[in-house]
C-alpha cells in the first residue's frame, strides 16, 4: 500500500533536488534520473524521458523492487539499478544519477581501469563512515550498456563484495550516488563531483 502523502512529499523533494542539479549542469536535457523508497517494498523514480530541471509531482512513478509499475505511467528506462540498489541495502534511502561532466569524462579517460580510488582529501569524510583524509574509497567504474538488467547484476554483484562503497561510474554516462536519505545523498554527490574535479586537474597537471 503507498502512502499519497508520503508519496507526494517525497515528489516535492525529488523536483526541488532535480531543479538544482540541473542548475549545476550535472542533468542537461532529458537526462539522469532520481529515487527515493516509499517503504520497504517500493520505491519513487522518475518517470521516463522528462527534462529534470521541470519536475512536478506528476513525473513520478511508484515501483515495486523488481523495477515494474504500481501507478501509473512510464519509469525511467534505468529504474531496476535504482531499486537494485533498495533490494540490496536496507538502509538506502534515495539514489542520484546524473550524467555531469566530470563524471562523464574522467569514466572515459580511466579506459584501462575499472575503478577509481580516491585518498588523501579531506572531503572524503563526506562519505558515511570514513573519518580521515587518510582513507581510501574505491568508486567502480562499469561498461555502458542498454542492457540495464545485466548492468544492476553486474552492480549487484560488486556491492555484494563492497558494501561501503557510496558510488559507481558508468563509463561515457555518468555517476549513481546513493545514501540513507535525499539530503545524505545531495550531500554525496556534491562531494563526490569536487573529487572527480580534482582527479581531473590531477590528470591534467601530470601530463
Amino acid at each position: 500500500m503507498i502512502d499519497s502523502k508520503y508519496f507526494y512529499q517525497q515528489a516535492i523533494a525529488l523536483a526541488a533536488a532535480g531543479d538544482e542539479l540541473y542548475q549545476r549542469g550535472w542533468v542537461p536535457a532529458t537526462s539522469g534520473n532520481f529515487s527515493c523508497r516509499l517503504n520497504a517494498d517500493s520505491a519513487i523514480v522518475t518517470a521516463s524521458g522528462k527534462h529534470k530541471g521541470r519536475l512536478n509531482p506528476s513525473d513520478f512513478i511508484a515501483v515495486d523492487l523488481k523495477a515494474n509499475a504500481i501507478s501509473s505511467g512510464k519509469p525511467s528506462a534505468e529504474t531496476a539499478l535504482h531499486t537494485q540498489l533498495y533490494a540490496r541495502f536496507s538502509a538506502i534511502g534515495a539514489v542520484l544519477h546524473c550524467h555531469s561532466p566530470a563524471a562523464t569524462v574522467l569514466s572515459m579517460a580511466l579506459a584501462e581501469h575499472n575503478e577509481l580510488t580516491l585518498e588523501n582529501y579531506e572531503l572524503l569524510k563526506a562519505f558515511d563512515g570514513v573519518d580521515t583524509h587518510a582513507a581510501r574509497v574505491r568508486i567502480p567504474i562499469f561498461a555502458n550498456t542498454q542492457d540495464i538488467n545485466a548492468l544492476a547484476l553486474e552492480a549487484d554483484q560488486y556491492l555484494a563484495a563492497h558494501p561501503l562503497c557510496p558510488a559507481y561510474l558508468i563509463r561515457g554516462h555518468g555517476v549513481y550516488c546513493w545514501a540513507k536519505d535525499l539530503d545524505s545523498c545531495m550531500r554525496n554527490l556534491e562531494a563526490l563531483d569536487f573529487l572527480l574535479h580534482c582527479e581531473l586537474e590531477k590528470m591534467r597537471l601530470c601530463r
